[in-house]
């Protein structure tokens, strides 16, 4: 019998925090381990934040896994016992992200082990944002334009995440270079959320990721089942997911840029 829970994705963001509720179906009625970790290329602390999955309707947030064992190797060798700073929350002491840098995680939770691998793609250079006007209803409506030239090799993907004044935009922005390889982006930033309008005067915080083809496809697939990608949401389906040994989630390594804007 399949179930609706609820898989809590934490943003490990140095100017944004958030735990994100995202609806998911599992094929059985027991909760999950969830695992979500990311390594970037500024310097650390890094996080993975471990929990179990939780029924719809259930009021706890986070059911943080706080007896766990939780190591993260690079391809230089450099090993990394992450250590429990709290509710489920694993924090790094000593590795460091760099681009093209390779990172595996081994997750050991009641002598079950989970394992993920993630390389860190090379940095593709986040030029500038450019506002974009838009007729919606009757009305101007604003977005904003991550500029940026995609390489000529294909299999370049992207993530953004906004920020509009306090309020952090929910949509699932990911982009790959499959029908705009080796092209200066042209494709704004839209928030499926229909309430969160860019009004003159706002300020406009943007993060650009550079990541994995296995991360966009998690993300791209939580943003349909949220309903903000193309055609307002799909049923609800376990995202891919790069974790092995039975938990859900993704391990990322990515790198990270940022600009802010104004509108005028």
């Amino acid at each position: 019998m399949k179930k609706i829970f609820f898989l809590l994705s934490f943003c490990a963001i140095l100017l944004i925090g958030c735990d994100k509720e995202i609806s998911l179906v599992l094929d059985d009625n027991e909760p999950v381990l969830v695992i979500d970790g990311s390594i970037t290329d500024h310097a650390g602390p890094y996080f993975v934040q471990l929990s179990m999955s939780t029924p719809v309707g259930n009021p706890t947030r986070v059911v943080g896994v706080n007896n766990a064992r939780v190591i993260i190797t690079d391809q230089l060798g450099v090993k990394d016992s992450l250590v429990l700073v709290g509710n489920g929350l694993y924090q790094t002491q000593k590795i460091k992200g760099t681009e093209g840098g390779v990172y595996n995680l081994e997750v050991m939770v009641d002598q079950k082990k989970y394992t993920a691998s993630a390389n860190m793609p090379q940095k593709v250079n986040f030029d500038s944002l450019r506002v974009n006007t838009f007729p919606f209803n009757g009305e101007i409506r604003y977005s904003v334009i991550p500029v940026y030239a995609d390489p000529i090799a294909l299999g370049n993907s992207y993530r953004f995440i906004q920020k509009i004044n306090d309020t952090l935009d929910p949509t699932f922005h990911v982009f790959n270079d499959n029908l705009n390889n080796g092209k200066v982006n042209q494709r704004p930033l839209r928030s499926g959320d229909d309430n969160l309008k860019i009004k003159p005067r706002d300020n406009v915080f943007v993060e650009m990721q550079c990541i994995s083809n296995t991360s966009y496809g998690y993300y791209y697939s939580l943003n349909l089942q949220s309903g903000a990608g193309p055609g307002g949401g799909t049923a609800p389906s376990n995202p891919p997911s790069n974790i092995e040994g039975g938990a859900l989630g993704i391990f990322s390594a990515h790198t990270v840029q940022r600009k802010t804007m104004r509108i005028q």
